[in-house]
């Protein structure tokens, strides 16, 4: 077993000389465990797994959970209908990132089996400052307030995309070059054709809203066509055009200029 210290210098390594995205999806697959340990932050159940291979030494998270409700109270007094709650949405919203330019920010993750579960094998953020709420608690803040703020809508319009009812503070990772990270979506992918919040969508990146409108439903379906169901699939599908039309209307009000960036 690799020492902490080497685990960490080996991190950093990766860091710089920067593995490709596919590379890190070949590793998470094949690499031997050196070691595990169940993590107690979050409803599901996390192993932060140890991997070597490949010439490559890093950590990856797993989640095996996979679970389907008719009912489920949710919270608050409210419940929900077809609740599900499962690893595969991690894997979707990896393969989704890549289709519309935001794999800068969705960790890499693949279906593995370990310690005899089907699961996600997701590669660990490296120099994780803190996450969303203990940057609140703690009274930080970005040092670019208006890259910080491109990055916000970026994540508000890909949790509208994916319905993700479990975006909460604690799944937002921010490294020390305050990048955010957006990890655990175990409870997206609802099939709902409707947007959560779209009076928070003020603003749009305008490399992600052209990828959004040049976005072929076949290319959807290819790359999540093992992992979702098809009234899933159609879920996206159905948001992806409300995004659209939420944004054209926002542009056609304001002007390009004052939505697009």
């Amino acid at each position: 077993m690799l020492m902490a210290t080497t685990w960490i210098a080996m991190g950093l390594a990766l860091v710089q000389s920067g593995p490709s995205r596919n590379e890190m999806a070949s590793f998470l697959r094949t690499a031997a465990v050196a070691d595990a340990r169940l993590e107690g932050k979050g409803s599901t159940e996390t192993w932060r797994v140890e991997l070597e291979g490949l010439g490559i030494a890093h950590r990856a998270s797993f989640q095996s959970i996979d679970v389907r409700q008719a009912v489920k109270n949710v919270g608050g007094g409210e419940r929900e209908i077809d609740f599900v709650d499962s690893y595969r949405y991690n894997i979707a919203a990896y393969e989704l990132s890549e289709l519309i330019g935001l794999a800068h920010m969705v960790p890499v993750s693949v279906e593995r089996s370990f310690k005899g579960r089907r699961g996600a094998m997701t590669w660990w953020v490296d120099d994780v400052l803190t996450d969303e709420a203990g940057m609140n608690e703690r009274g930080l803040e970005a040092p670019d307030s208006k890259s910080w703020a491109e990055q916000i809508y970026r994540v508000r319009l890909f949790s509208e995309l994916v319905h993700d009812t479990d975006r909460n503070q604690g799944n937002l990772l921010i490294t020390r070059d305050w990048r955010i990270w957006m990890i655990d979506f175990s409870r997206a992918f609802r099939r709902w054709p409707k947007l959560r919040r779209p009076e928070a969508l003020h603003r749009c990146d305008r490399g992600l809203f052209l990828a959004l409108r040049e976005l072929r439903r076949e290319d959807l379906e290819a790359a999540l066509g093992d992992i979702l169901l098809e009234s899933e699939i159609e879920g996206v599908w159905a948001r992806r055009a409300l995004l659209i039309e939420h944004f054209d209307g926002l542009v056609s009000a304001r002007g390009e200029d004052h939505v697009l960036y």
